[in-house]
């Protein structure tokens, strides 16, 4: 049986207020009192009564995340799973419940508008940004504290967001190519309506234009990131009569595809075509080991699902302190699917 708050607090030495302000975030707590707190609230497997924590607050004590179905396999996939598991830790600690609705493309504004209507949730978390999403617009008018997991380019609403830098991680990524002597390389990307997407092109042409290299059309493609896409990529693209020495692959499941169609084909990674891919740091697909497989640019999803709730928890508990915005540098890790182009 877990323990109460008034007995945490007195295991502490702290008042129940201290703790209870501790767990949510508020701004008069100490780092170091919170840190102390949270860390204690993990040992005990202190859970919050959040039902008498709703009636004293007036609060629904949870966070909504809403699905559109049609663009699910953009972020209800692993990436996604690794997100919510992060954000789930902070809302268990601070006593919230996480409300997740799937829903039609169509009917994604009326779900929105019914969450914040009958006051079932205190916040948004939006997924999937695209360029110009017009969901900014939407969940200001609102008035429902929100933060977009990623960002969205040509809206001049102010919102609060948290993003990698998926520029300057791609042009960081294929410049790497080209000083190991790579003058084709081809960017196997996400969709490009998709905002993450069309950053990661920018990046890339960044780093061509840098080098003095042309860009190639033939050189690019957009689409669902799938395992098939990726190897339909490797086999065309390694058909042309001039074909890429190194490829950039906007996901580990596309790399995974790329790689099995260099394969086929006899091509062995970093000897015959280099990959550089983008790695999520995913729980159950890790690129590790001595020798990862794959040179990736690196963030852990998890770890952006714990920032994006704390941030989203303090615009529900200090509406006055957005918006906020906080930008995530990759690192980039060396495997076994990068080496010099060969002649």
């Amino acid at each position: 049986m877990g323990v109460t708050l008034k007995q945490l607090a007195a295991s502490l030495g702290l008042s129940p207020t201290t703790v209870s302000r501790a767990l949510n975030g508020f701004p008069e707590v100490s780092k170091a009192t919170r840190a102390r707190v949270q860390e204690a609230a993990q040992r005990a497997n202190y859970s919050p009564n959040t039902r008498a924590k709703s009636l004293a607050t007036g609060r629904a004590q949870a966070i909504g995340h809403v699905i559109p179905v049609s663009t699910s396999h953009e972020m209800v996939n692993p990436i996604f799973a690794d997100f919510i598991a992060g954000a789930g830790e902070i809302y268990a600690q601070s006593g919230y419940e996480m409300i997740l609705r799937v829903v039609p493309d169509a009917d994604e504004q009326h779900a929105y508008g019914d969450l914040v209507g009958r006051g079932a949730v205190d916040g948004i978390i939006v997924h999937g940004p695209r360029v110009r999403d017009p969901r900014v617009d939407m969940l200001t008018e609102l008035g429902i504290p929100f933060l977009v997991h990623g960002r969205t380019s040509q809206v001049n609403t102010p919102y609060s967001w948290l993003d990698i830098n998926n520029q300057r991680s791609f042009r960081r990524a294929a410049q790497f190519l080209i000083d190991f002597g790579h003058r084709r390389v081809a960017l196997i990307n996400g969709l490009e309506e998709m905002d993450f997407a069309r950053r990661r092109r920018s990046g890339y042409l960044d780093a061509l234009g840098a080098a003095g290299l042309a860009s190639d059309p033939l050189l690019m493609r957009q689409g669902e990131m799938t395992e098939p896409y990726g190897y339909r990529a490797a086999q065309e693209m390694m058909q042309l009569p001039d074909p890429p020495t190194g490829f950039l692959a906007s996901s580990m499941i596309v790399a995974y595809g790329l790689r099995r169609g260099l394969s086929d084909m006899g091509l062995k990674l970093g000897r015959d075509v280099s990959i550089v891919t983008h790695d999520d740091e995913l729980s159950y697909l890790p690129n590790d080991g001595d020798v990862p497989m794959f040179t990736a640019t690196r963030s852990s999803v998890r770890e952006a699902g714990r920032r994006a709730a704390r941030m989203l928890l303090r615009l529900v508990n200090e509406p006055d302190c957005g918006p906020l915005s906080e930008l995530m540098e990759t690192s980039l890790v060396l495997g076994a699917s990068t080496g010099p182009a060969r002649a």
